[in-house]
């Protein structure tokens, strides 16, 4: 396959095992938790990886661990470099500071100051962490730059195999966990960003437990493992929705694809408003916040077809969230559940409109969530946009019926419009 890797230097089970006993002590064996909820959703025994318990509040700082803790003298004394915009850039500064390796991180500007600061505070003295350049790919360029230039070791977020092995130590710990409870696994759900930790999952559990079936979970909107899968090598996508920023990668890397490419995996892919729903149940629920990606694999519960009574291992990827990203959450899970709807309302220019739209339009659960008066087109008419939440994604077609009998002229906003970015 064209770019392609040589297939000897795929890690094998072996390489996983070896890496687990090289990274212990130096990440937290996360535990597995029983979900009631998902549990009486599917049937099925669903427990959840936890791996947003992680001293960096994701599964990142196995595979870096792996890589660093493996370098000689002389790469030691050279350092390391990376580049990340979020969970990587910690896992990196974690295994540096706990094996004593120094490291340059390089953060783009749009970097929010507190994960800047998470960085440098876990790091420590071990870590420089460099701000430059607008974009992710800037950062990349700038790491890359400074690994030629200095000798450095470059740690990739995901395509490389040591990086591979260290994160498929999630799936022996959850056999092992299983294996103390006298429970066999039958299906293990993971999250997809360049598809490090899947492939890792897979490269372990098809040569130790063949039987089990591993389901990837990608980002409807980033869905580069499932391009890969289609075209048969690695393909950039053209354009990305970011929101799940953990898992928006629109190119998976060349070693994982081949991971994935030759152990064949179950592919789906969630809409991001549905991941939003499910982060905002375990929240609710089981009292775990979890970032957009950490939320994936659970949210992808209801497209993986189950059976009663089986056992289900679900990969909790990470615990990065910002609080003031539930706004946007709230937002777009409404949205997806059918609750919450957008109108251009071309009010006429008449006393009393309002009330004549409030009393004859909005049905007895219905709420304005959003009025914003655009402009006057004329002296007759005055747009305004009006955002509707309601009881129930029932209520959606009284209320057209409602609007189409209305004076006014109405056009829905629908989510996949380019006006719908203006909004969210």
């Amino acid at each position: 396959m064209p770019g392609m890797p040589s297939s000897p230097a795929l890690p094998t089970a072996t390489d996983v095992e070896a890496a687990a006993a090289r990274i212990a002590g130096r990440v937290t064996r996360t535990p597995l938790q029983l979900s009631p909820r998902l549990c009486e959703r599917t049937g099925a025994q669903v427990w959840l990886k936890r791996e947003d318990l992680q001293p960096v509040r994701s599964y990142k700082g196995r595979g870096s661990a792996n890589l660093i803790a493996q370098l000689d003298s002389e790469q030691v004394w050279a350092g390391v470099v990376c580049a990340s915009a979020g969970n990587h850039a910690q896992g990196v500064a974690h295994a540096c500071a706990s094996l004593g390796v120094t490291a340059r991180i390089y953060l783009p500007a749009r970097t929010p100051r507190q994960k800047r600061d998470r960085v440098a505070e876990i790091g420590g003295d071990w870590v420089e962490v460099v701000v430059g350049g607008a974009t992710y790919d800037d950062a990349a360029a700038a790491a890359r730059a400074d690994a030629e230039a200095t000798g450095a070791t470059l740690v990739p977020a995901f395509d490389h195999p040591a990086i591979i092995a260290g994160q498929g130590t999630v799936a022996l710990e959850i056999m092992d966990d299983l294996a103390e409870l006298d429970r066999t696994c039958d299906v293990v759900v993971v999250p997809v960003g360049g598809g490090g930790l899947l492939a890792g999952c897979l490269t372990w559990l098809r040569e130790r437990h063949p039987g089990v079936r591993v389901v990837g979970v990608e980002p409807a909107g980033a869905a580069s493992m499932i391009a890969a899968t289609r075209a048969g090598e690695p393909v950039t996508l053209p354009q990305i929705d970011r929101f799940i920023d953990g898992a928006a990668v629109a190119r998976a890397g060349e070693w994982t694809y081949e991971a994935v490419a030759r152990h064949t995996p179950e592919l789906v892919a969630v809409p991001e408003g549905r991941v939003c729903t499910e982060m905002l149940a375990l929240y609710q629920t089981e009292g775990i916040i979890t970032e957009p990606a950490g939320a994936l694999a659970a949210a992808a519960l209801d497209r993986v077809p189950v059976e009663p009574g089986q056992t289900v291992v679900v990969v909790v990827s990470g615990g990065n969230n910002d609080v003031l990203r539930y706004a946007e959450v709230m937002e777009r899970s409404l949205v997806h559940e059918g609750l919450k709807h957008y109108f251009l309302v071309d009010f006429p220019q008449e006393p009393g409109m309002l009330r004549r739209f409030l009393d004859e339009v909005l049905g007895p659960d219905d709420d304005i969530a959003l009025f914003e008066y655009v402009k006057r087109n004329n002296r007759e008419t005055g747009p305004a946009l009006v955002g509707i939440e309601l009881g129930s994604r029932e209520d959606l077609a009284p209320l057209l019926e409602r609007l189409d009998r209305s004076s006014m002229d109405v056009e829905p906003i629908q989510p996949d419009s380019p006006l719908f970015r203006f909004i969210l």
